[in-house]
């Protein structure tokens, strides 16, 4: 395992900061929560619906890339669950469970308000903190025409570690979404996003210190 050492940090948050879209919230018309391993997205989506930024909250997610060998319930109806828990009602929530990844979160959610007659035009989309900047890219790729806000937990790179998700794997998922950040829009999967020379150079030196386990396999 690399050496999580003050110099790996620094390069790292250098990409955390640069995933982070930072937009002020405001209402829209629906909450969109992006399935995946990090259950506090389920607790943002909840918190944002009863204050009342969205009278609509779509839970997207089945089993994907890293929760398909962790878990037997898609991702959406345990987000759904935890929702529902902390208040918001089962008649402001969709789940969409069949998707398994960014891409098709976002168009099996377009079929999903099609079929309930809902065609809302903002969203706000939540996201862990180092997919923020790859779903907007995704959304605005397949749903250019409905004003979009992204916001995750709010969490500091240091704060968001848990005994699930170690360090060093956010490290190496983080290295991962910045080199599909890059590569994607050629493969028409996202809007091309501007990376700055130094936080490229900082992920250079990520993978050339081992941080490549979730790099695009050739």
């Amino acid at each position: 395992m690399p050496e999580l050492s003050d110099t790996v940090l620094s390069l790292a948050r250098q990409l955390w900061d640069f995933h982070l879209m930072k937009h002020v919230l405001k209402p829209v018309d629906c909450i969109l929560a992006l399935g995946s391993h990090d259950l506090r997205v389920a607790d943002r989506a909840a918190t944002l619906y009863l204050q009342g930024y969205a009278p609509l909250v779509v839970f997207s997610g089945g089993l994907g890339n890293l929760t398909q060998d962790m878990w037997t319930v898609p991702e959406a109806d345990q987000f759904a669950a935890i929702a529902k828990r902390s208040g918001v009602p089962d008649s402001a929530i969709l789940v969409e469970n069949k998707s398994t990844n960014t891409g098709e979160n976002i168009m099996f959610t377009q079929q999903l308000l099609k079929e309930n007659g809902m065609d809302p035009l903002s969203f706000i989309v939540v996201q862990k903190p180092y997919m923020e900047r790859r779903s907007y890219a995704t959304f605005m790729n397949w749903w250019p025409e409905k004003e979009l806000l992204v916001t995750s937990p709010q969490l500091s790179l240091e704060e968001y570690p848990s005994d699930e998700i170690p360090m060093e794997r956010v490290i190496n998922i983080m290295v991962g979404d910045l080199q599909r950040i890059k590569v994607y829009p050629d493969k028409g999967f996202q809007i091309p996003q501007e990376i700055p020379d130094d936080v490229w150079s900082a992920w250079e030196q990520l993978v050339a210190l081992g941080f490549n386990k979730h790099l695009i396999k050739d």
